[in-house]
């Protein structure tokens, strides 16, 4: 009997763009890109580091708003000042997940502690359903226990559920995010459900997904409907990567800067929003950061483009990321 065929892993590679306003901080970007617009709902991966902080200077992003995503953050070293305009103060530290579900509106700042030397990270954005696109914000942390599916591999699950490890983390779709390092020539099989799309992006590698090579920053990503077989294999230097999955996302959004809506006119609402809060103004869904301390008191909305945005959705030549050129934050 001939054995089933391995499922076809999709690579995208990264391409760098500034983050964060004057005092931009480079990161390797892997999603969105001009083919594919999501993961599950996993909608924008931002890799960064290791960056030397006394030459770099580290992350500073001023009070900037979002809505309709929620915003997923996790370290491999370094510490991140959390601060948002529901009063939430919170650090970013490695192996701790924080998740902030933006929802009808919030705004929030970004700055790397005086503590850290070196900063390496993701950030991870997540769309929600037309259904939740408008819940009230929330903000959640969490610290994962770590669990070892197989010799030689550790892992921790952020968000949603793998290897009998549960992430207690609200989110409004079916999604998979997971950290897993593996050893010297370790290999571990992802029992991941055959209705996710599942994509692995590579911090340490390369890695063999698939068995597809992976290198570092590069994104690998199989289609819902494969079978039991999606391997993960580190070389003889080991790997680390994040495993984003989840049930495919059906629905067409704008997605420009950061803000997620159904339409260019929802866009262009959130953005006048936020435009409005400017120079002491009404600070209207997005509200108020309080206690951030940098150069600038907040980093404004970019013009809109001359034409209207379009819709994009996850088929093959969909439209691309609308008005790429204004780096989100």
């Amino acid at each position: 009997m001939t054995p089933p065929a391995a499922p076809s892993v999709l690579v995208f590679g990264p391409r760098e763009v500034p983050l964060g306003g004057p005092r931009a901080m480079k990161v390797r970007r892997t999603l969105p890109s001009r083919e594919r617009s999501f993961v599950g709902a996993w909608c924008f991966a931002d890799h960064y580091g290791p960056d030397d902080v006394a030459t770099s200077g580290g992350m500073d992003v001023a009070p900037h708003p979002h809505c309709g995503l929620a915003t997923v953050s996790w370290l491999f070293s370094g510490e991140v000042e959390h601060r948002d305009s529901l009063g939430t103060v919170a650090t970013v530290r490695p192996g701790e997940v924080n998740l902030m579900t933006a929802g009808r509106g919030i705004s929030h700042s970004e700055v790397s502690t005086p503590a850290t030397a070196v900063l390496h990270g993701v950030q991870l954005w997540v769309v929600l359903p037309a259904v939740a696109a408008g819940v009230e914000p929330r903000f959640e942390h969490h610290v994962p226990d770590a669990v070892r599916p197989a010799d030689g591999v550790e892992a921790r699950v952020f968000v949603g559920s793998l290897w009998g490890s549960t992430s207690p983390v609200r989110v409004e779709t079916a999604l998979l995010g997971v950290e897993v390092v593996l050893g010297a020539g370790a290999s571990v099989v992802l029992p991941v459900p055959a209705g996710y799309e599942v994509g692995v992006l590579v911090d340490r590698g390369p890695v063999a997904f698939a068995g597809r090579s992976l290198g570092v920053a590069e994104l690998g990503v199989v289609e819902a409907g494969h079978g039991d077989d999606l391997v993960l294999a580190a070389g003889d230097g080991g790997a680390r990567v994040l495993v984003l999955g989840g049930e495919p996302f059906g629905e067409e959004i704008v997605m420009w800067w950061n803000f997620i809506g159904r339409s260019h006119d929802e866009v262009a609402a959130a953005r006048e929003a936020w435009e409005a809060g400017a120079d002491g103004g009404e600070a209207g869904p997005f509200g108020v950061v309080e206690g951030y301390r940098g150069d600038v008191a907040r980093i404004p909305a970019p013009a809109l483009p001359g034409v209207r945005l379009r819709p994009r959705s996850n088929r093959m030549g969909a439209p691309r990321v609308e008005a790429e050129a204004p780096p989100m934050s």
